[in-house]
């Protein structure tokens, strides 16, 4: 039990330390740690954990933190999962705030932070290809991935609601 509560602190650790962008830029940090490298979910497991975590509020990561850890060692898996998870973001989002503050005149840290910003946008575009390559099963899914997406895009619909809207609509067509 030790020695999978220290992988899932490690594992989380990693995601966390690693997970620049937000939630969607890290769910291949995420997969890897959770399927490739510990086998905790199958492949399958993690899409479906994807759809799971994607209805409940709060952050991506921390409700993966919570869905592994726990499936792995329970309560206290979820806690070790949710520590390492939390410690470097918040370690350096206080060193990032000293340092932005310190240097946020500074051309060169400017253009840094610029440059992680479209490596950002990068891997959240590779993340919705493969996320799309993997669910276009059928035409109805697909009117529901464009439902949703026009009611964010167009209409600026909230997303909890578009969420909720598109649940209701896969017990119609689906």
């Amino acid at each position: 039990m030790i020695v999978t509560l220290f992988k899932l602190f490690i594992s989380f650790l990693k995601v966390g330390s690693f997970s620049f962008g937000g939630a969607y830029s890290l769910l291949p940090l995420i997969e890897r740690e959770a399927v490739t490298n510990n086998a905790w979910l199958t492949h399958d497991e993690f899409l479906k954990v994807l759809g799971m975590v994607e209805v409940f509020p709060g952050a991506i990561s921390i409700k993966y933190a919570t869905y592994i850890g726990y499936k792995a060692g329970g309560v206290l898996g979820a806690a070790a999962a949710n520590l390492g998870n939390l410690i470097m973001p918040a370690t350096i989002i206080m060193l990032a705030a000293y340092f932005y503050q310190t240097y946020e005149k500074n051309e060169l840290v400017m253009k840094a932070f610029r440059g992680i910003k479209y490596a950002v946008i990068g891997l959240v575009a590779a993340l919705i290809y493969q996320y799309g390559a993997r669910n276009f099963e059928d035409a109805k899914g697909i009117i529901i991935m464009l439902l949703a997406f026009a009611l964010v895009f167009f209409f600026k619909l909230h997303p909890a609601y578009v969420v909720i809207i598109a649940g209701l609509a896969a017990l119609v067509i689906l």
